[in-house]
């Protein structure tokens, strides 16, 4: 799905980068511009695997998405995927080297454990919803839309359906909820889906929903035309204070609550580090390719 038209543009922004640049952003140059490895974490692995789990289910006719189904699906799913995508190993066992030639081998305790934990997560979907009466029309949908020439919007949405001519956005997170202080930056995701469905298509989406399968709970946004204006014209400051970031080479770091879960801490000022060179490709370049 795209709203793209045939010229090129000079930047790419998803919503995960985004949000990194702003938290911080030295933390968006090491994975944007940089593109500095991260050792795979078992919180994205797990999420990846119920993700996959959700989008086999939706392959199924609708009698047949049954948890029972959800079950027999994920072991397929996790074999799948550790075959396809070796280094999630590392993911599994987290006293391992990294980085290493090979990936290390998988114990079964491990596995049964992020089977267990997986099996929750699903468990809980089916608490929020019931697949049978749900018929997507687009699932693990890339969606871009050009804002103008020099900036493209672009971001992969779980599921989109429809009700009574009404779209809804759906992505699923295998998290808790946020806290209070962190419900505007999972806000930030819903807002940018919603104008990029609605660049793209010229419908604005009747709801979006994050669907928390960490603790039961949905955060829900009905957006209006006023405020995907606004959020636009938030949007081209960022990439305006990315584009400055790049022409001064000012990649500044933010110490915050979220330091200690940051995989460049060795390389960070903040914590007595320092950055490697930046690479010769400037932003405008390196950006084009770059999705969350």
């Amino acid at each position: 799905m795209s709203g793209t038209p045939g010229h090129p543009v000079v930047g790419a922004l998803s919503p995960s980068r985004a949000g990194d640049f702003l938290s911080c952003g030295l933390l968006y140059r090491f994975r944007t511009i940089d593109r500095l490895p991260e050792r795979p974490g078992l919180a994205a692995f797990r999420g990846t695997l119920v993700h996959e789990v959700l989008d086999r289910l939706y392959d199924l006719p609708a009698p047949e998405r049954t948890v029972d189904e959800a079950g027999r699906i994920l072991a397929l799913a996790l074999s799948d995927l550790l075959e396809d995508e070796p280094e999630a190993a590392f993911a599994l066992v987290e006293d391992a080297d990294w980085p290493a030639d090979e990936p290390p081998t998988v114990p079964e305790a491990a596995t049964d454990q992020l089977l267990a934990d997986a099996t929750v997560l699903l468990d809980r979907y089916f608490v929020l919803e019931d697949p049978r009466g749900i018929e997507p029309t687009h699932r693990e949908q890339l969606v871009e839309v050009a804002l103008d020439p020099d900036l493209l919007l672009r971001g992969y949405v779980d599921r989109m359906d429809e009700t009574d001519g009404r779209l809804r956005v759906v992505d699923y997170k295998t998290g808790r909820a946020p806290g209070q202080q962190w419900e505007q930056q999972a806000m930030f995701q819903l807002r940018f889906y919603a104008l990029v469905v609605h660049r793209a298509t010229g419908r604005i989406p009747g709801r979006l929903q994050l669907l928390y399968l960490g603790n039961g709970e949905v955060l829900t946004y009905q957006p209006d035309e006023d405020d995907l204006d606004r959020f636009e014209r938030k949007l081209h400051a960022i990439w305006k204070a990315i584009t400055r970031a790049a022409d001064t080479g000012d990649w500044r770091p933010n110490r915050s609550a979220r330091c200690k879960w940051c995989s460049f801490q060795q390389m960070c000022p903040e914590f007595g580090g320092t950055p490697p060179p930046l690479p010769a490709m400037p932003v405008s370049e390196s950006s084009t390719t770059l999705v969350g």
